[in-house]
């Protein structure tokens, strides 16, 4: 199959945050199909997966798709407007259940907060490694080590000019709405810590977060992480300041 030059380059920019980064899964693309929007994309279509787990499989390398008939999430299916959000959880009793909050009313707010897609606005979700990709996506997810993140969000920092970057979250929905539907919707990076569900349903290690940002910034936070390569990342993994300190003490 034959690839135009943009997909090349973005297949190559995937290569380049996992060899600079040392990421050891795959950065991963995402595309929103819309209804009735045509797509040749040939994927794994998953059958009782949660948003959280068909990126897991994306960033280990296989392509993905998930619809409303597949997604197992109530709240990921909410938020990509696929189904309501069940009374449960929009009550926010659903929360104190799997005691995450004490107070229904903290989690009723949680949920009323949530970006989201319009009700039955999309078909289904693609998925898939960034250095296979075949189409254009919309966002960029990667999950890895919160210090080789830190560099995706300094990059990111430089290509707006330097503005401080802002992350939104509820500790809730960390994969499907804080690095994927924020990022779409606001344009813009988010990263946070992580939730609940996706830290149970996954294999996102303790030390692991996500950050997801929309794919026309990729080049330039490639660009900025090849920089950053050069100098700032060899240096700062060095510690030799730290070094320095702790021959200080004993000697």
């Amino acid at each position: 199959m034959m690839i135009d030059e943009e997909i090349a380059r973005i297949r190559e920019f995937g290569l380049q945050l996992v060899n600079i980064l040392g990421l050891e899964s795959k950065p991963v693309g995402v595309r929103f199909i819309k209804q009735g929007e045509a797509s040749q994309f040939e994927g794994e279509r998953l059958q009782q997966h949660r948003y959280c787990q068909a990126l897991m499989k994306a960033r280990r390398g296989t392509k993905v798709i998930l619809d409303a008939e597949g997604i197992a999430c109530p709240a990921a299916a909410a938020a990509f407007g696929f189904r309501p959000l069940p009374e449960g959880l929009r009550s926010g009793q659903g929360l104190v259940g799997f005691g995450i909050v004490s107070d229904p009313s903290v989690g009723r707010r949680m949920f009323e907060g949530m970006s989201r897609f319009e009700m039955g606005s999309l078909q289904q979700l693609e998925l898939f490694p960034l250095d296979q990709a075949e189409a254009y996506p919309d966002v960029v997810v990667v999950e890895g080590p919160v210090e080789h993140l830190m560099w995706i969000n300094l990059a990111y920092l430089h290509a707006i000019g330097g503005d401080r970057v802002q992350g939104s979250t509820a500790i809730l929905q960390a994969t499907c709405v804080d690095s994927t539907i924020i990022p779409f919707l606001e344009n813009r990076l988010n990263f946070g810590m992580g939730c609940y569900g996706c830290r149970e349903a996954t294999d996102l290690g303790l030390s692991e977060t996500v950050v997801g940002f929309p794919t026309p910034m990729l080049e330039k936070i490639v660009e900025h992480i090849v920089f950053l390569g050069q100098k700032a990342i060899p240096n700062s993994r060095s510690k030799k300041v730290l070094a320095t300190l702790e021959k200080r003490q004993t000697g």
